[in-house]
């Protein structure tokens, strides 16, 4: 996924200004992939809203000192969900690999079997399967599968739980509205002490 382009950054400007601008830029894109991630197969954009999430979190905990409580809690927020979308993306990562393995093995035992009953056999005995070279692979590695897919779908309600939890409570509102506030405290007051508590 590629990041947006944050328009109208200032070099001169005090740094709360600048990080504020990106940081909002990478609450955008977090937020632009509801709807799509309500459906659990839209790999990737679930895969593409951890990379927005992680760009997220790194923001704010790079700027907190300049941005206040308000980035402390967003970058908590943000790594929660980026973690949750790791694993998920692990899983998705996982099956397909874990599922050309078991294809490969009894892709090599069919040749493995065909080979043993010799070119002038007319048919297979169903006892023939019991000599396949990897047979006691297969239930290991469905055992795996069927793990991983059930790993994935707790991992994944689990997910929707916490994202409906931060759009019910008006995270990105509140977000929006403390960066906005702590945008304003330059770096003298902050060391005073009078910055905005937020969030």
């Amino acid at each position: 996924m590629r990041a947006r382009r944050v328009k109208g950054l200032d070099p001169d400007a005090p740094l709360a200004v600048g990080a504020r601008r990106i940081a909002l830029v990478r609450l955008g894109e977090l937020q632009a992939f509801d709807p799509a991630i309500r459906d659990p197969a839209e790999v990737e954009a679930l895969h593409d809203m951890r990379i927005a999430a992680k760009r997220l979190r790194y923001i704010l905990e790079l700027t907190e000192p300049a941005l206040g409580p308000v980035a402390r809690t967003g970058a908590k927020e943000a790594k929660n969900l980026q973690g949750l979308l790791g694993d998920i993306h692990d899983c998705d990562e996982m099956l397909p690999l874990v599922r050309g393995h078991v294809k490969r093995l009894r892709h090599g035992d069919a040749a493995a079997l065909r080979d043993a009953a010799g070119s002038r056999a007319k048919d297979l005995a169903p006892s023939a399967a019991s000599s396949a070279p990897s047979l006691k692979l297969y239930r290991g590695l469905e055992a795996l599968i069927v793990w991983t897919e059930a790993r994935r779908e707790v991992l994944y309600r689990r997910f929707l739980v916490e994202w409906d939890r931060l759009e019910r409570g008006g995270f990105r509102e509140k977000m929006e509205e403390g960066l906005t506030e702590d945008a304003r405290a330059t770096a003298p007051e902050r060391a005073n002490g009078s910055a905005p508590a937020n969030v």
